[in-house]
Protein backbone atom coordinates (compact mmCIF):
# COMPACT_ATOMS: atom_id res chain seq x y z
CA UNK A 1 0.00 0.00 0.00
CA UNK A 2 1.21 3.47 -0.72
CA UNK A 3 1.65 6.25 1.21
CA UNK A 4 -0.81 8.26 -0.78
CA UNK A 5 -4.47 7.24 -1.45
CA UNK A 6 -6.26 8.23 -4.62
CA UNK A 7 -9.71 10.24 -4.29
CA UNK A 8 -11.96 10.19 -6.72
CA UNK A 9 -15.28 12.13 -7.33
CA UNK A 10 -17.96 11.49 -10.23
CA UNK A 11 -19.43 14.22 -13.00
CA UNK A 12 -23.06 14.07 -12.54
CA UNK A 13 -23.92 16.80 -14.93
CA UNK A 14 -26.83 15.93 -17.21
CA UNK A 15 -29.26 12.80 -16.28
CA UNK A 16 -27.09 11.37 -19.44
CA UNK A 17 -23.22 11.53 -19.70
CA UNK A 18 -20.65 13.15 -20.83
CA UNK A 19 -20.55 12.69 -24.66
CA UNK A 20 -22.83 15.13 -26.68
CA UNK A 21 -24.80 12.98 -27.95
CA UNK A 22 -25.51 10.18 -24.72
CA UNK A 23 -28.97 10.84 -24.51
CA UNK A 24 -29.44 8.62 -27.77
CA UNK A 25 -27.21 5.92 -26.30
CA UNK A 26 -28.66 2.25 -26.35
CA UNK A 27 -30.59 1.35 -23.31
CA UNK A 28 -30.58 5.46 -22.43
CA UNK A 29 -34.19 6.95 -21.97
CA UNK A 30 -34.52 9.71 -23.78
CA UNK A 31 -36.47 11.61 -20.99
CA UNK A 32 -34.04 11.38 -18.14
CA UNK A 33 -33.09 14.92 -18.12
CA UNK A 34 -35.81 15.16 -15.89
CA UNK A 35 -35.26 11.79 -13.64
CA UNK A 36 -34.26 12.04 -10.43
CA UNK A 37 -34.57 8.24 -9.83
CA UNK A 38 -31.98 8.02 -12.83
CA UNK A 39 -29.84 10.60 -10.99
CA UNK A 40 -30.20 8.49 -7.27
CA UNK A 41 -29.25 5.72 -9.00
CA UNK A 42 -25.89 6.73 -10.63
CA UNK A 43 -25.05 8.32 -7.19
CA UNK A 44 -25.73 4.75 -5.73
CA UNK A 45 -23.50 3.07 -7.98
CA UNK A 46 -20.79 5.48 -7.74
CA UNK A 47 -21.27 5.35 -3.37
CA UNK A 48 -20.54 1.73 -4.17
CA UNK A 49 -17.44 2.60 -5.77
CA UNK A 50 -16.18 4.71 -2.88
CA UNK A 51 -16.44 7.54 -4.80
CA UNK A 52 -15.51 10.91 -2.31
CA UNK A 53 -17.95 12.98 -3.69
CA UNK A 54 -20.18 13.72 -6.94
CA UNK A 55 -19.26 16.79 -8.96
CA UNK A 56 -22.53 18.77 -10.34
CA UNK A 57 -21.86 21.66 -12.45
CA UNK A 58 -24.20 24.22 -13.49
CA UNK A 59 -24.98 26.78 -16.11
CA UNK A 60 -27.11 29.58 -15.51
CA UNK A 61 -28.29 29.89 -19.88
CA UNK A 62 -29.29 27.53 -22.36
CA UNK A 63 -26.16 25.87 -23.64
CA UNK A 64 -25.00 25.58 -27.11
CA UNK A 65 -25.98 23.16 -29.61
CA UNK A 66 -28.92 21.91 -26.88
CA UNK A 67 -31.08 21.18 -30.20
CA UNK A 68 -29.33 17.83 -30.50
CA UNK A 69 -26.70 17.63 -27.71
CA UNK A 70 -27.33 17.30 -24.34
CA UNK A 71 -27.24 20.22 -21.79
CA UNK A 72 -23.71 21.19 -19.92
CA UNK A 73 -25.24 21.25 -16.62
CA UNK A 74 -28.13 19.36 -15.20
CA UNK A 75 -31.93 21.20 -13.21
CA UNK A 76 -31.37 23.27 -10.47
CA UNK A 77 -27.83 21.37 -8.57
CA UNK A 78 -29.16 22.02 -5.26
CA UNK A 79 -32.21 20.12 -5.57
CA UNK A 80 -30.79 17.60 -7.57
CA UNK A 81 -28.47 16.65 -4.51
CA UNK A 82 -31.28 17.07 -1.92
CA UNK A 83 -32.60 14.57 -3.70
CA UNK A 84 -29.59 12.71 -3.94
CA UNK A 85 -28.80 12.94 -0.09
CA UNK A 86 -31.42 11.46 1.40
CA UNK A 87 -31.24 8.24 -0.97
CA UNK A 88 -26.94 7.75 0.13
CA UNK A 89 -25.07 7.76 2.90
CA UNK A 90 -21.41 8.77 2.54
CA UNK A 91 -20.54 10.14 -1.17
CA UNK A 92 -19.98 13.98 -0.62
CA UNK A 93 -22.51 16.49 -2.65
CA UNK A 94 -20.66 18.92 -4.59
CA UNK A 95 -22.22 21.85 -6.65
CA UNK A 96 -21.09 24.72 -8.19
CA UNK A 97 -22.99 28.28 -7.26
CA UNK A 98 -21.48 31.69 -8.59
CA UNK A 99 -20.45 34.24 -6.74
CA UNK A 100 -21.56 36.86 -9.27
CA UNK A 101 -25.09 36.15 -9.40
CA UNK A 102 -25.59 34.80 -5.67
CA UNK A 103 -26.08 36.85 -2.40
CA UNK A 104 -24.09 35.17 0.28
CA UNK A 105 -26.74 35.14 2.67
CA UNK A 106 -28.57 32.72 -0.17
CA UNK A 107 -25.22 30.84 -0.90
CA UNK A 108 -24.73 30.05 2.91
CA UNK A 109 -28.24 29.08 3.76
CA UNK A 110 -28.70 26.58 0.39
CA UNK A 111 -25.08 24.63 0.73
CA UNK A 112 -25.33 24.71 5.14
CA UNK A 113 -28.93 22.98 4.85
CA UNK A 114 -27.74 20.59 2.30
CA UNK A 115 -24.82 19.84 4.79
CA UNK A 116 -27.04 19.64 7.73
CA UNK A 117 -29.50 17.27 5.75
CA UNK A 118 -26.49 15.00 4.51
CA UNK A 119 -25.10 14.54 7.88
CA UNK A 120 -21.62 16.42 6.75
CA UNK A 121 -21.42 15.88 2.95
CA UNK A 122 -21.89 19.40 1.46
CA UNK A 123 -19.22 20.87 -0.49
CA UNK A 124 -19.68 24.63 -2.45
CA UNK A 125 -17.37 24.93 -5.98
CA UNK A 126 -17.30 29.01 -5.72
CA UNK A 127 -17.04 30.26 -9.25
CA UNK A 128 -17.44 33.36 -10.96
CA UNK A 129 -19.48 33.35 -13.83
CA UNK A 130 -18.12 34.82 -17.24
CA UNK A 131 -20.88 33.87 -19.70
CA UNK A 132 -22.79 37.00 -21.09
CA UNK A 133 -25.66 34.74 -21.39
CA UNK A 134 -26.19 34.02 -18.08
CA UNK A 135 -25.89 37.68 -17.26
CA UNK A 136 -28.46 38.38 -19.44
CA UNK A 137 -30.82 36.04 -17.39
CA UNK A 138 -29.96 38.54 -14.28
CA UNK A 139 -30.58 41.70 -16.45
CA UNK A 140 -26.86 42.11 -16.33
CA UNK A 141 -23.32 42.25 -18.23
CA UNK A 142 -19.84 40.56 -17.19
CA UNK A 143 -17.64 42.57 -15.30
CA UNK A 144 -14.13 42.38 -16.13
CA UNK A 145 -12.14 39.48 -13.54
CA UNK A 146 -10.63 42.34 -10.82
CA UNK A 147 -14.35 43.08 -9.89
CA UNK A 148 -15.38 39.50 -10.37
CA UNK A 149 -12.79 38.19 -8.31
CA UNK A 150 -12.98 40.67 -6.06
CA UNK A 151 -16.73 39.99 -5.39
CA UNK A 152 -15.85 36.42 -5.09
CA UNK A 153 -13.55 36.57 -2.04
CA UNK A 154 -15.89 39.00 -0.26
CA UNK A 155 -18.98 36.31 -0.84
CA UNK A 156 -17.26 33.27 0.16
CA UNK A 157 -15.60 35.23 3.17
CA UNK A 158 -19.46 36.71 4.12
CA UNK A 159 -20.62 32.67 3.38
CA UNK A 160 -17.91 31.00 5.61
CA UNK A 161 -18.63 33.71 8.64
CA UNK A 162 -22.62 33.37 8.05
CA UNK A 163 -21.60 29.56 8.50
CA UNK A 164 -20.12 30.11 11.92
CA UNK A 165 -21.99 32.56 13.49
CA UNK A 166 -24.33 30.10 14.81
CA UNK A 167 -21.28 28.88 17.35
CA UNK A 168 -20.38 25.12 17.31
CA UNK A 169 -22.32 24.81 20.83
CA UNK A 170 -24.97 27.14 21.10
CA UNK A 171 -27.87 24.75 20.27
CA UNK A 172 -28.73 24.14 23.90
CA UNK A 173 -32.14 22.86 23.24
CA UNK A 174 -32.40 21.51 27.30
CA UNK A 175 -35.96 21.34 27.88
CA UNK A 176 -35.63 21.31 31.67
CA UNK A 177 -33.77 24.82 31.85
CA UNK A 178 -36.38 25.77 28.43
CA UNK A 179 -32.97 26.93 26.47
CA UNK A 180 -33.16 26.32 23.19
CA UNK A 181 -30.36 28.15 21.73
CA UNK A 182 -27.73 30.23 24.12
CA UNK A 183 -28.37 33.61 22.80
CA UNK A 184 -24.64 34.76 23.23
CA UNK A 185 -23.64 32.41 21.08
CA UNK A 186 -25.54 32.94 18.05
CA UNK A 187 -24.10 36.32 16.84
CA UNK A 188 -24.11 38.87 14.18
CA UNK A 189 -21.92 39.03 11.08
CA UNK A 190 -22.02 42.79 10.46
CA UNK A 191 -19.61 42.67 7.56
CA UNK A 192 -19.52 45.41 4.38
CA UNK A 193 -17.61 45.13 1.57
CA UNK A 194 -17.35 46.71 -1.67
CA UNK A 195 -19.91 44.11 -3.39
CA UNK A 196 -21.98 42.39 -0.99
CA UNK A 197 -22.92 42.90 2.53
CA UNK A 198 -25.11 40.44 5.61
CA UNK A 199 -25.57 41.07 9.37
CA UNK A 200 -26.74 37.53 10.49
CA UNK A 201 -26.62 35.54 12.19
CA UNK A 202 -27.60 32.37 9.78
CA UNK A 203 -30.13 30.30 12.29
CA UNK A 204 -28.55 26.68 11.41
CA UNK A 205 -26.27 24.67 13.40
CA UNK A 206 -23.10 22.66 12.43
CA UNK A 207 -23.06 19.39 10.58
CA UNK A 208 -20.72 16.48 11.69
CA UNK A 209 -17.94 18.02 9.39
CA UNK A 210 -18.87 21.58 10.96
CA UNK A 211 -19.44 23.64 7.49
CA UNK A 212 -19.36 22.34 3.93
CA UNK A 213 -16.11 22.46 1.82
CA UNK A 214 -15.23 24.81 -0.52
CA UNK A 215 -14.00 24.05 -4.17
CA UNK A 216 -12.73 26.09 -6.64
CA UNK A 217 -12.55 25.85 -10.05
CA UNK A 218 -11.09 28.75 -11.93
CA UNK A 219 -7.59 29.35 -13.61
CA UNK A 220 -4.83 31.58 -13.66
CA UNK A 221 -3.39 34.13 -11.24
CA UNK A 222 -6.81 35.16 -10.05
CA UNK A 223 -8.24 31.44 -9.27
CA UNK A 224 -5.11 30.58 -7.67
CA UNK A 225 -5.38 33.04 -5.57
CA UNK A 226 -9.04 32.41 -4.69
CA UNK A 227 -8.56 28.10 -4.57
CA UNK A 228 -5.37 29.10 -2.07
CA UNK A 229 -7.08 31.35 0.44
CA UNK A 230 -10.38 29.16 0.91
CA UNK A 231 -10.25 25.57 -1.16
CA UNK A 232 -9.74 22.39 -0.04
CA UNK A 233 -10.14 20.51 -3.59
CA UNK A 234 -9.21 21.83 -7.10
CA UNK A 235 -11.60 21.15 -9.96
CA UNK A 236 -8.61 21.11 -12.54
CA UNK A 237 -8.40 20.49 -16.37
CA UNK A 238 -5.10 19.11 -17.84
CA UNK A 239 -3.63 17.58 -20.80
CA UNK A 240 -0.34 15.75 -19.27
CA UNK A 241 1.21 14.91 -16.65
CA UNK A 242 3.76 17.99 -16.59
CA UNK A 243 0.51 20.35 -17.08
CA UNK A 244 -1.05 18.60 -14.21
CA UNK A 245 1.93 18.69 -11.84
CA UNK A 246 2.67 22.41 -12.55
CA UNK A 247 -1.33 23.22 -11.76
CA UNK A 248 -1.30 20.85 -8.50
CA UNK A 249 2.32 22.88 -7.37
CA UNK A 250 1.08 25.93 -8.21
CA UNK A 251 -2.16 25.40 -6.16
CA UNK A 252 -0.04 24.07 -3.21
CA UNK A 253 2.45 27.57 -3.55
CA UNK A 254 -0.80 29.51 -2.88
CA UNK A 255 -2.02 28.08 0.04
CA UNK A 256 1.81 28.25 0.98
CA UNK A 257 1.56 31.73 0.58
CA UNK A 258 -1.76 32.24 2.40
CA UNK A 259 -0.86 30.68 5.81
CA UNK A 260 -1.73 27.28 5.12
CA UNK A 261 -0.82 23.87 4.89
CA UNK A 262 -0.34 22.70 1.12
CA UNK A 263 -1.78 19.46 2.06
CA UNK A 264 -4.93 20.66 2.76
CA UNK A 265 -5.78 21.27 -0.89
CA UNK A 266 -6.46 18.81 -2.94
CA UNK A 267 -5.95 18.58 -6.58
CA UNK A 268 -8.58 17.02 -9.16
CA UNK A 269 -7.68 16.66 -12.66
CA UNK A 270 -10.61 15.42 -15.86
CA UNK A 271 -10.63 12.25 -17.38
CA UNK A 272 -12.97 11.11 -19.89
CA UNK A 273 -12.36 7.08 -19.81
CA UNK A 274 -13.85 5.28 -23.12
CA UNK A 275 -14.60 1.96 -21.74
CA UNK A 276 -14.94 -1.12 -24.30
CA UNK A 277 -13.51 -4.79 -24.15
CA UNK A 278 -10.73 -3.74 -26.11
CA UNK A 279 -9.36 -0.63 -27.97
CA UNK A 280 -11.36 -1.60 -31.08
CA UNK A 281 -14.50 -2.26 -28.75
CA UNK A 282 -14.26 0.70 -27.19
CA UNK A 283 -13.54 3.52 -30.26
CA UNK A 284 -16.60 1.27 -31.95
CA UNK A 285 -18.83 2.47 -28.83
CA UNK A 286 -17.81 6.15 -29.62
CA UNK A 287 -18.67 6.10 -33.22
CA UNK A 288 -21.52 4.70 -32.88
CA UNK A 289 -22.68 7.02 -30.23
CA UNK A 290 -20.86 10.30 -31.81
CA UNK A 291 -20.95 9.28 -35.51
CA UNK A 292 -23.02 12.13 -36.28
CA UNK A 293 -20.66 14.87 -34.86
CA UNK A 294 -17.43 13.91 -36.21
CA UNK A 295 -17.85 15.73 -40.06
CA UNK A 296 -18.58 18.61 -38.47
CA UNK A 297 -15.30 18.34 -36.24
CA UNK A 298 -12.98 17.44 -38.95
CA UNK A 299 -11.69 20.67 -39.86
CA UNK A 300 -10.66 21.76 -36.29
CA UNK A 301 -8.64 18.39 -36.28
CA UNK A 302 -6.80 19.88 -39.05
CA UNK A 303 -6.27 23.39 -37.33
CA UNK A 304 -4.90 21.45 -34.43
CA UNK A 305 -1.98 19.16 -36.81
CA UNK A 306 -1.43 22.46 -38.84
CA UNK A 307 -3.47 20.88 -41.37
CA UNK A 308 -6.02 21.46 -43.62
CA UNK A 309 -8.79 19.00 -43.51
CA UNK A 310 -11.87 18.04 -44.26
CA UNK A 311 -15.00 15.59 -43.47
CA UNK A 312 -14.05 13.54 -47.66
CA UNK A 313 -10.81 12.08 -45.60
CA UNK A 314 -13.18 10.74 -42.62
CA UNK A 315 -12.92 7.12 -42.75
CA UNK A 316 -8.96 7.74 -44.09
CA UNK A 317 -5.52 7.90 -42.19
CA UNK A 318 -3.07 11.18 -42.43
CA UNK A 319 -1.55 10.33 -46.21
CA UNK A 320 2.23 10.16 -46.37
CA UNK A 321 2.52 13.63 -47.13
CA UNK A 322 0.00 14.92 -44.57
CA UNK A 323 2.01 13.43 -41.60
CA UNK A 324 5.15 14.68 -43.00
CA UNK A 325 3.53 18.37 -42.84
CA UNK A 326 1.53 17.58 -39.45
CA UNK A 327 2.59 19.97 -36.50
CA UNK A 328 1.03 19.85 -33.09
CA UNK A 329 -0.54 23.49 -32.86
CA UNK A 330 0.74 25.82 -29.81
CA UNK A 331 -2.70 26.84 -29.32
CA UNK A 332 -4.54 23.70 -28.01
CA UNK A 333 -3.04 21.80 -25.21
CA UNK A 334 -4.79 18.44 -26.81
CA UNK A 335 -2.83 19.18 -30.03
CA UNK A 336 0.25 16.78 -29.32
CA UNK A 337 -2.28 13.46 -28.44
CA UNK A 338 -4.14 14.28 -31.58
CA UNK A 339 -0.79 14.34 -33.30
CA UNK A 340 0.36 11.15 -31.82
CA UNK A 341 -2.39 9.42 -32.10
CA UNK A 342 -2.94 10.44 -36.16
CA UNK A 343 0.94 8.66 -36.42
CA UNK A 344 -0.78 5.43 -35.21
CA UNK A 345 -2.42 5.21 -38.58
CA UNK A 346 -6.02 5.67 -37.34
CA UNK A 347 -8.27 6.90 -39.59
CA UNK A 348 -9.69 10.57 -39.05
CA UNK A 349 -13.12 9.08 -37.47
CA UNK A 350 -10.84 6.64 -35.19
CA UNK A 351 -8.56 9.57 -34.26
CA UNK A 352 -11.59 12.22 -33.08
CA UNK A 353 -13.33 8.55 -31.51
CA UNK A 354 -9.91 8.89 -29.34
CA UNK A 355 -11.00 11.86 -27.67
CA UNK A 356 -8.51 13.42 -29.01
CA UNK A 357 -10.82 17.14 -28.94
CA UNK A 358 -12.77 15.91 -25.89
CA UNK A 359 -12.71 18.29 -22.77
CA UNK A 360 -9.76 16.01 -20.59
CA UNK A 361 -7.62 13.29 -21.50
CA UNK A 362 -9.93 9.85 -22.69
CA UNK A 363 -7.64 6.58 -22.04
CA UNK A 364 -9.30 4.18 -24.82
CA UNK A 365 -9.79 0.31 -24.07
CA UNK A 366 -9.85 -2.32 -21.47
CA UNK A 367 -10.49 -1.24 -17.52
CA UNK A 368 -6.86 -1.83 -17.30
CA UNK A 369 -6.10 0.58 -19.57
CA UNK A 370 -8.09 3.50 -17.59
CA UNK A 371 -6.07 2.38 -14.38
CA UNK A 372 -2.72 2.36 -15.91
CA UNK A 373 -3.80 6.53 -17.21
CA UNK A 374 -5.38 7.34 -13.10
CA UNK A 375 -1.97 5.17 -11.50
CA UNK A 376 0.48 7.10 -13.98
CA UNK A 377 -0.62 10.69 -13.27
CA UNK A 378 -0.98 9.66 -9.63
CA UNK A 379 2.49 7.79 -8.92
CA UNK A 380 3.86 11.07 -10.96
CA UNK A 381 2.37 13.13 -8.05
CA UNK A 382 0.57 15.23 -10.41
CA UNK A 383 -2.65 14.90 -9.18
CA UNK A 384 -4.16 13.54 -5.40
CA UNK A 385 -7.08 12.36 -7.59
CA UNK A 386 -9.42 12.66 -10.55
CA UNK A 387 -13.58 13.61 -11.56
CA UNK A 388 -14.00 11.25 -13.81
CA UNK A 389 -16.60 11.66 -17.09
CA UNK A 390 -18.37 8.72 -17.74
CA UNK A 391 -19.36 8.44 -22.01
CA UNK A 392 -23.32 6.92 -20.79
CA UNK A 393 -24.08 7.54 -17.04
CA UNK A 394 -26.42 4.62 -17.31
CA UNK A 395 -23.91 2.27 -18.22
CA UNK A 396 -20.30 3.06 -17.51
CA UNK A 397 -20.61 4.41 -14.20
CA UNK A 398 -21.57 0.74 -13.31
CA UNK A 399 -18.38 -0.28 -15.53
CA UNK A 400 -15.97 1.92 -13.94
CA UNK A 401 -16.79 1.02 -10.31
CA UNK A 402 -16.90 -2.73 -11.34
CA UNK A 403 -14.07 -3.26 -12.99
CA UNK A 404 -11.66 0.14 -12.75
CA UNK A 405 -11.87 0.64 -9.01
CA UNK A 406 -11.04 -3.05 -8.16
CA UNK A 407 -7.68 -2.72 -10.16
CA UNK A 408 -6.83 -0.03 -8.56
CA UNK A 409 -7.80 -1.27 -5.11
CA UNK A 410 -5.43 -4.41 -6.26
CA UNK A 411 -2.78 -1.95 -6.50
CA UNK A 412 -3.08 -0.34 -3.53
CA UNK A 413 -4.07 2.72 -4.80
CA UNK A 414 -7.47 3.18 -3.69
CA UNK A 415 -9.50 2.37 -0.31
CA UNK A 416 -11.30 -0.88 -0.34
CA UNK A 417 -13.95 1.77 1.91
CA UNK A 418 -14.68 4.71 3.00
CA UNK A 419 -12.44 6.15 6.43
CA UNK A 420 -15.19 8.46 7.45
CA UNK A 421 -18.72 9.71 7.40
CA UNK A 422 -18.23 13.05 5.96
CA UNK A 423 -16.76 14.98 2.87
CA UNK A 424 -14.06 16.58 5.12
CA UNK A 425 -12.78 13.02 6.20
CA UNK A 426 -12.83 11.61 2.38
CA UNK A 427 -10.53 14.13 1.65
CA UNK A 428 -8.33 14.02 4.37
CA UNK A 429 -8.86 17.90 5.05
CA UNK A 430 -9.05 19.55 8.40
CA UNK A 431 -12.18 20.65 10.18
CA UNK A 432 -13.28 24.56 9.99
CA UNK A 433 -16.01 26.13 11.44
CA UNK A 434 -16.38 29.91 10.01
CA UNK A 435 -13.51 31.81 8.29
CA UNK A 436 -10.11 30.88 8.23
CA UNK A 437 -8.39 32.64 11.23
CA UNK A 438 -5.31 32.22 9.20
CA UNK A 439 -6.72 34.04 6.22
CA UNK A 440 -5.98 38.02 6.30
CA UNK A 441 -9.53 39.52 4.71
CA UNK A 442 -9.76 42.42 3.08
Amino acid sequence: MTDRTMILGMHLGTGYGSQALSWRAPGVDPGAYTDFDAQVRHARAAERGKFAFLFLPDSLAVTRGIEREVPQATLEPMLTLAAIARATERIGLVATGSTTFNEPYNVARQFKTLDVMSHGRAGWNAVTTSDPNAAANFGQTIADRPERYGRAHEVIQVVQALWGSWQEDAWVKDPATGTFVDPDKLRPVNLQGAHVAARGPLPIPPSEQGQPVIFSAGGGAYGLTLAGRYASGVIGAAFTIEDARAQRDAAREAARQAGRDPDEVKYFAGVMPALGTSVRDALDRRMALNGDLFASRVPYLGLMLGLSLDAGQLDQPLTPAQLGAARAGSGDPRAARALEVAREGWTLREVLAHGVIDYHPTPVGPPAVVADHLQAWFDAEAVDGFWVSPDVNATDINTFVDEVVPLLQDRGLYPADYVGTTLREHLDVPHQYGIDPRIVTH
